[in-house]
């Protein structure tokens, strides 16, 4: 029983601050675009410019 009045102030605590990085993160913008990492991969960056790849392979 004694624990109990170490491991709720505890959680209480851990939860408080996991409430607070999630906000923070949403404020930050972490959540916004979700989607563009995924298509960033599949993205054929050889088509976007192929310019400037072929002017750093004569240096």
């Amino acid at each position: 029983m004694e624990s109990l009045y170490l491991l709720i102030p505890v959680a209480i605590i851990f939860c408080v601050i996991v409430v607070r990085l999630l906000l923070w993160a949403i404020d930050n913008g972490q959540y916004d675009d979700l989607d563009k990492e995924s298509w960033r991969i599949l993205a054929d960056e050889d088509l976007k410019d192929p310019a400037a790849k072929s002017n750093t392979e004569d240096d």
